[in-house]
């Protein structure tokens, strides 16, 4: 019996707007079940790669695949739900309007009042979405994505707009439709969040894959330590200093992913006597992202 598809297979896939080309022979594969976080810098491709897989974008080249299908066709897309990080929804329905009018896309969908719980909306559905605060919006973007139990649920940017509380609770959420068996995009700037929901990370750069695999993978690119410091010292100092891998700013502090975090210590406050807030660490998720993209 031949292995069922996988939800989203991009494969030698480009894409050029003009002379600038977003992705660039991109091959990404994202399986069945789980969590996959999909992480990049500003300009990676990642937008572009979204929109190719949605169908909303074709390619110049290549061949884009939703459950083995052509993204555009109607039996791929009753599989997949979408909480884009930009949508307009119409502004005079309520909150349960909205619901009811997106689940009857689906052929089982969860029941508006299911839903509404799920995004943590109780006690709004009469609201007008115009009435909404930005969070509350946000919410009811991820109720309308979930809300037909997609066998593919994409989140750009979930979080972005909620306070701390709705993010965790939407972290809790994220979890337990995962639980359920749902397959999960994530494409998101807050690399915690990453950390905290990924069962698998793919990294991309210039319109490729740089890498992929699970959170340990990553933080193993960086089998080093992490200095973190308030320095007088400039980046070109800084990156002269022993065993330095890499260099980035975090407000007034000076962060440094070091093969040798002790000898790199050492010269480090040998060079300035007025170093201050000095902290070294394991390297993590964001030291590793921030020695990749730095390649």
């Amino acid at each position: 019996m031949p292995e069922p598809e996988p939800p989203v297979r991009l494969s030698a896939v480009t894409k050029s707007y003009g002379a600038v080309r977003a992705v660039d022979g991109l091959d990404l594969e994202i399986r069945s079940g789980g969590v996959t976080a999909l992480l990049g810098p500003n300009g990676a491709g990642k937008s572009t790669a979204i929109g190719l897989m949605l169908g909303r974008l074709r390619p110049d080249a290549g061949v884009a695949r939703l459950f083995g299908h052509d993204p555009r066709d109607l039996a791929a897309r009753r599989r997949i739900g979408v909480m884009l990080q930009t949508a307009r929804l119409p502004r005079q329905l309520t909150v349960a309007e909205l619901v009811a009018l997106f689940g009857g896309y689906y052929p089982a969908p969860m029941s508006v009042a299911e839903a509404v719980r799920l995004a943590g909306l109780e006690g709004l559905e009469r609201r007008r979405c115009s009435a909404l605060s930005g969070g509350q919006q946000r919410r009811l973007q991820f109720a309308i994505a979930a809300v037909g139990r997609p066998d593919l649920l994409l989140l750009d940017e979930p979080s972005v707009g909620l306070d701390l509380e709705a993010r965790r609770a939407m972290w809790a959420t994220v979890r337990m439709l995962r639980e359920r068996g749902a397959t999960i995009l994530l494409t998101t700037h807050y690399l915690e969040e990453a950390e905290a929901l990924a069962d698998r990370i793919v990294v991309i750069d210039k319109g490729r894959v740089r890498t992929s695999g699970t959170v340990a993978d990553m933080k193993s690119i960086v089998a080093g330590r992490t200095i973190r410091c308030a320095t007088a010292l400039d980046d070109a100092a800084l990156r002269a200093l022993p065993n330095v891998r890499s260099v980035a700013r975090a407000g007034r502090h000076a962060v440094l992913v070091t093969d040798g975090g002790e000898a790199t210590a050492r010269a480090l406050l040998n060079a300035d006597l007025s170093l201050s807030d000095l902290e070294i660490t394991g390297a993590g998720l964001e030291e590793a992202f921030d020695a990749l993209v730095a390649v």
